[in-house]
């Protein structure tokens, strides 16, 4: 090997080197800035008003959170057409109806809701996307770091993320389909951080004579009861295994797998005793793709934050067996 040719070798092995090392840089920056948005969401008070935008539809609401030693509170007034009011506690859900004059109450689950859509930990995350650090931009009058997670493999959506530049919260979530084009979009169009006062988390007064409806939930083995329920989707782990019960409604079985971003829940119902006729096949609304069939005597509905194809290749891996 002359000079010059092991001049250039060691000129393009060095490129090769640097270029790896700034992927990998910006990588790191790039998970950074999605842990800073994660403890942003578990440490700050703040209240704003963000749009949820699916396909032609669009909804505006107002939270509200409080961060404090004795417990964090969040308050969700839903802002466009028919009133609704939900005030999440560690404890559980209440779901204000004033038209219905109802009070729903239920146990919070194990999925996430904007701004606070990201995992504690990021290492199962990060096997099945590739983050990659993006632009600064503007939302809501605000500096903000773009993130993009594009998926390994089919089964998952795309996100491009923006967050604040002065607090780490996320300012604007969008989530892609499979050839990058939104399918559902949260933006803040205005937000202010800071304290928050307790009784701006309380929820509207004159509730004393409002119909209460509570569901209660206890934990739930369903293979032991004859069901077979395999996630089929790769880094989707079973995370909740529960049995739902109200008064209004039949006992609804539900398993939820996550990935640490997406989730999908797959709902199970007996359908003895149905007078309505049942909906099958799937469905979508903006993000979240729906798939219905019928095992044996019951309704098997399995709803997902992914793609329709990964929806209904859950819903056809759900099998029974009536145990002996």
């Amino acid at each position: 090997m002359n000079g010059a040719v092991r001049g250039a070798h060691a000129l393009a092995l060095a490129f090769a080197c640097a270029t790896g090392s700034a992927i990998a840089q910006t990588a790191q920056d790039a998970a950074a800035v999605l842990s800073r948005a994660y403890a942003a969401t578990q440490s700050l008070s703040y209240t704003g008003t963000f749009v949820f935008q699916h396909g032609r539809r669009s909804e505006t609401s107002r939270i509200t959170r409080r961060a404090s030693a004795t417990g964090n509170v969040e308050r969700l007034e839903i802002l466009d057409g028919t009133p609704r009011e939900v005030i999440r506690t560690q404890d559980g859900v209440r779901c204000y109806l004033p038209q219905a004059q109802t009070v729903k109450i239920g146990h919070r689950d194990a999925t996430r809701s904007f701004p606070a859509l990201l995992p504690a930990q990021l290492d199962e995350l990060l096997r099945h996307y590739t983050v990659r650090l993006g632009p600064m931009d503007r939302v809501a009058g605000r500096a903000c770091q773009t993130v993009t997670l594009q998926p390994k493999d089919d089964v998952r959506y795309g996100y491009a993320l923006c967050a604040d530049e002065a607090s780490g919260l996320l300012l604007r979530a969008i989530t892609l389909s499979e050839t990058d084009v939104p399918v559902e979009q949260f933006t803040f169009t205005q937000l202010s951080i800071g304290d928050v006062r307790p009784e701006a988390v309380e929820p509207q007064p004159a509730t004393r004579s409002w119909r209460v409806e509570e569901a209660s939930v206890r934990p739930a083995d369903l293979k032991a009861e004859g069901w077979r329920i395999d996630s089929d989707l790769p880094g989707f782990q079973k995370i909740v295994e529960v049995v739902r019960v109200s008064e209004a409604r039949k006992p609804v079985s539900q398993v939820v797998f996550s990935d640490g971003l997406a989730a999908v829940s797959v709902f199970i119902e007996s359908a003895r005793g149905r007078t309505e006729p049942m909906m099958r096949g799937a469905i979508n609304m903006g993000g979240i793709n729906i798939y219905v069939r019928e095992v044996e005597d019951y309704v098997v509905t399995v709803v997902g934050e992914t793609p329709a194809a990964s929806v209904r290749r859950l819903a056809e891996q759900v099998r029974y067996q009536r145990p002996q």
